[in-house]
């Protein structure tokens, strides 16, 4: 299982003009192949900063999902969108154990 997480900054006042395209960004993310989870939050004390998480299967299905039509939208609109700081990270696991 491939996990993504991080952080993505941008302009706080542009979060409202940017929220239409995260929720469909999101929405069209959780529809393909090989993807088991896709959110994207709003940090509660810092605006602005918006903390993803991603599971996928495989990276092959991460890889296909680069190249989506969706994703290339949502490259468009985050540069548009006053875009401060990206420090996203790839991690391998395994399905985990519940505690």
């Amino acid at each position: 299982m491939i996990i993504v997480m991080g952080t993505v900054r941008i302009d706080p006042d542009m979060v409202e003009t940017l929220r239409p395209a995260m929720a469909t960004m999101v929405a069209a993310s959780r529809a393909e192949d090989g993807c088991l989870t896709y959110a994207y939050a709003l940090d509660l004390l810092e605006p602005g900063l918006v903390r993803v998480s991603e599971r996928w299967t495989d990276r092959a299905a991460l890889q296909a999902h680069f190249q989506t039509p969706h994703m290339a939208v949502w490259r468009t609109a985050l540069s548009g969108a006053g875009l401060k700081d990206r420090d996203i990270k790839l991690y391998e696991a395994n399905d985990g154990e519940a505690f």
